[in-house]
């Protein structure tokens, strides 16, 4: 066996050799992974994490191959001649840009795993939402816009506001929420001066607070799955200056088994009987509007950015991304077999939340210190004191990032908004001397 991995983020918090070796929680400790490993990296990623980027020999893949960006174009050829020199059994992505390469690239070489048509309704926003609505699920008013015109009767007809997002757009980029009609001429403007498309979607403004369900699939089965509440507006990435916090619900929230369900139910919509998508993990967004109703966002077939696989740990004591790596690579989960409960789920173990901050423009002066406290799971900044960075591009694009645990979601408030607070108070950007290094971090 040998794997291909299309790794488009930051490089020391996926240590795939070890997690394929057997060395993580849960695991069984080591047994080293026979294979080949090769992996097609982003330097933009990396570099934007803060972190060095790997020289030839500061990795243990058996081949790294670095790309400015994995939208390089040359990418998908390159890929696929390393799979065939490499006799590549099984290929791997996390991000969310990536998933339809890899399932195109398992398609064209008769792989395991997701091909281009079970990938297809978690990417595609607008039959994502038509396979949910068909299965009874409510998802809000939208369309797909030819033209200019068409999105301008579609924000009379359901009237203003309005979300002009891309239809495989990620990470809120390009997102806009749209309220007054003078910047919907603006946007329109600017969207269509080219013409004629079909890769936006333009859908009615939904108000409630934004859940979100994660979860692991085993062989078409959900082993693990929870739901947490976001405090703060994804969409606000660039003018927030604030601690974001995002939290689980209590396992007696009225809210838990019905946002539970929902996933469940959109699953099943979305992958018809002989889905090749078997494994995998899942990342819910589901509007709570102030009526109590649940409205489905969009799903993606993969684990959620900014911590959310860290939150998973801390739950139910395995990392989302440690998972998946060695289900696509054919490798058992030991820590899913045989720790389920009556329902065949694991249970959590606590609550869990994160806290983050995003970057903002400007020379980092300070940043804080490194909590020390036993419930804070993991802290990670993304910048240097004396560096000079740029603003948020994209809604995982942080600042400083926290995961903390409580025995309680209000104790679990209580601790991350504390901690946001000390986060805040201990950085410090200030404005450039000129304005030729901030136009580099651009």
């Amino acid at each position: 066996m040998s794997v291909l991995i299309l790794h488009r983020n930051a490089f020391a918090a996926f240590p795939y050799r070890r997690w394929l070796d057997g060395d993580a929680p849960g695991l069984d400790g080591g047994t080293p992974y026979a294979g080949d490993i090769v992996v097609l990296a982003a330097r933009d990623k990396i570099e934007l994490a803060g972190e060095e980027v790997p020289g030839e020999r500061d990795h243990d893949v058996t081949r790294l191959e670095l790309f400015d960006t994995l939208d390089d174009e040359a990418v998908p050829a390159r890929a696929l001649a390393l799979a065939e020199e490499y006799g590549v059994t099984h290929v791997i992505a996390h991000h969310e840009a990536d998933v339809v390469l890899a399932a195109r690239l398992r398609e064209r070489l008769g792989l395991d795993g997701a091909w281009s048509a079970d990938i297809t309704p978690f990417r595609d926003k607008a039959l994502m939402k038509r396979l949910a609505r068909r299965a009874g699920i409510e998802v809000a008013p939208h369309a797909v816009p030819a033209t200019a015109a068409q999105a301008r009767d579609f924000a009379g007809l359901h009237s203003l506001p309005v979300v002009l997002k891309d239809r495989a757009g990620y990470n809120s980029i390009g997102l806009r929420i749209i309220a007054e009609r003078d910047e919907l001429e603006l946007r329109l403007a600017e969207a269509y001066q080219d013409g004629a498309r079909d890769d936006l979607l333009i859908e009615s403004y939904v108000p409630g607070r934004m859940c979100h369900v994660d979860g692991l699939v085993v062989d078409g089965r959900t082993v693990a799955a929870w739901p947490s509440q976001y405090q703060y507006d994804l969409a606000s990435f660039g003018a927030d200056p604030g601690p974001r916090v995002d939290l689980t619900l209590d396992v007696d929230d009225p809210l838990t088994p019905r946002l539970l369900a929902l996933a469940e139910e959109t699953l099943v919509a979305l992958k018809p009987e002989g889905s090749r998508l078997r494994t995998h993990a899942f990342h819910a967004e589901v509007f709570h509007t102030p009526d109590d109703r649940l409205v489905l966002c969009e799903i993606a077939g993969r684990s959620g950015g900014a911590k959310i696989r860290e939150v998973f740990e801390t739950l139910f004591g395995i990392q989302l991304a440690v998972q998946v790596t060695r289900a696509e690579a054919g490798l058992p989960l030991p820590a899913v077999e045989g720790a389920a409960d009556d329902a065949g789920r694991l249970r959590p173990r606590c609550m869990s939340g994160q806290v983050l901050t995003m970057k903002r423009p400007g020379l980092v002066r300070s940043l804080p210190a490194v909590p020390d406290e036993d419930w804070v799971k993991g802290f990670w900044l993304f910048a240097e004191e004396g560096q000079v960075i740029a603003p948020a591009a994209g809604s995982a694009d942080f600042l400083t990032a926290a995961v903390g645990s409580a025995p309680t979601r209000t104790e679990c408030e209580r601790r991350l908004r504390a901690l946001g607070a000390r986060v805040i108070a201990g950085t410090t950007i200030v404005a450039p001397t000129g304005t030729s290094a901030l136009a580099e971090a651009r």
